[in-house]
């Protein structure tokens, strides 16, 4: 027996991959043109799977700002923040959060997923519960493996099942974290965070919100699904990630308990994992100041979220339940039929994501597409055409 004899079924699957013109799990982007487009395969390509929802990757001031902290602080802080790594940057990022949320306190993270690891897998102890929604991301779910507390999964957006695993916890009920997200990465759809708040409310619970795809995205001041439905004050916890509206990468959590600072010294995730660079640091805080500016590109970008689903629609495509900035069609095809539709799109000039099961929800095999400030109307109308050439089973 070998160490890599479990990984032969995907080296097979892999091998398979192979023979199509593009593989969809390892997409090299040879030159990058703006925040929507791209030279793949030799082909110019419409960038419909980014996360990149305000389009800032290319803003000439998150550039510059980068740029000017790269010559002064270098390439790297070659260290964690508990040891030499953290900068008066970071700090002055993380006050900026705290203002932004109306916190006492924020922490920042290296990445998104780090931010997760190291809040749920310290926060909740060995007499506590985690109960989390079905279809949280990956990083929740090993932030759970990495913790000590007991967890338990409801039915995705059923805050029937929630409340119903809720009363069967009895006086635990009061040492449980709720974990659910603004806007699941899959399909687009919210949760349903009036009635969970409620629920959670009435068990004495605690509830954190994972607002990775809807911050910048939802609220009038942009910080996601919790400010859009007017439950802020009773979110304990917000994480989220500077990788999709942001345009960076980094993570942070933010709360109006001040023990939050607390924790800082308990997450191993965060002690042993180096800072941020003082580029994205650097480009980070000038994003955040520029969501904070007003709501154009918000708006913006929710223009082109209902072109795009009101096209798909009109082509018969079974969608998520809503619009938003995460705009997938639902496939009956097979995983072979999948893949093929992915690559015709992108033979087409459009590049999306493809999701196959298990990770996806129903088994289903997913097109995913993800929107942006930065499309214009003319790109949307493209995508749409290129859609309509699949002859993919209507709904």
């Amino acid at each position: 027996m070998s160490l890599f004899d479990k990984f032969k079924p995907l080296a097979e699957r892999r091998a398979a991959l192979a023979e199509l013109e593009a593989n969809p799990f390892n997409v090299v982007i040879e030159r990058i043109l703006s925040p929507t487009e791209a030279v793949v395969n030799g082909r110019h390509t419409i960038l419909a799977g980014t996360n990149n929802y305000l389009g800032l990757t290319f803003d000439s001031r998150c550039i510059e700002a980068a740029q000017t902290a790269l010559r002064e602080e270098g390439t790297g802080t070659t260290g964690s923040r508990m040891a030499n790594g953290t900068y008066a940057a970071h700090l002055a990022l993380e006050q900026e959060f705290a203002d932004f949320f109306d916190s006492p306190t924020a922490i920042v993270f290296s990445t998104g997923y780090m931010a997760n690891l190291g809040i749920l897998s310290t926060i909740a102890g060995p007499d506590d519960v985690i109960l989390l929604d079905a279809d949280c991301h990956a990083s929740i779910y090993d932030a759970c493996r990495m913790g000590s507390a007991e967890v338990i999964r409801f039915r995705h957006n059923d805050a029937g099942d929630l409340e119903k695993r809720l009363r069967r916890l009895g006086e635990r009920a009061s040492k449980t974290l709720i974990v659910v997200e603004g806007i699941y990465s899959m399909l687009g759809d919210l949760a349903p965070l009036e009635e969970i708040a409620a629920i959670k409310q009435r068990y004495g619970s605690w509830l954190l919100v994972d607002e990775a795809h809807s911050l910048g995205v939802l609220g009038q001041q942009g910080r996601g699904l919790a400010e859009a439905v007017g439950v802020e004050d009773q979110v304990d916890f917000v994480v989220g990630t500077f990788s999709k509206s942001l345009g960076s990468i980094g993570g942070f959590c933010v709360s109006h308990w001040p023990e939050l600072e607390q924790v800082r010294y308990a997450m191993r995730p965060y002690i042993f994992s180096a800072s941020s660079s003082p580029s994205l640091i650097a480009s980070t805080r000038c994003a955040l100041e520029i969501l904070r500016e007003g709501d154009e590109l918000r708006s913006r970008l929710w223009e082109n979220v209902h072109r795009l689903y009101e096209g798909l629609q009109s082509l018969g495509l079974a969608l998520g339940p809503e619009p938003s900035p995460v705009v997938a069609a639902i496939l009956e095809e097979s995983i072979e039929r999948a893949l093929a539709l992915w690559n015709r799109l992108l033979q087409r000039g459009v590049y999306v994501n493809l999701m196959l099961p298990p990770a996806t929800p129903g088994g289903h095999c997913l097109l995913r597409c993800s929107i942006s400030a930065a499309h214009s109307y003319q790109q949307i109308d493209v995508i749409v055409e290129a859609f309509a050439g699949l002859e993919i089973a209507a709904a």
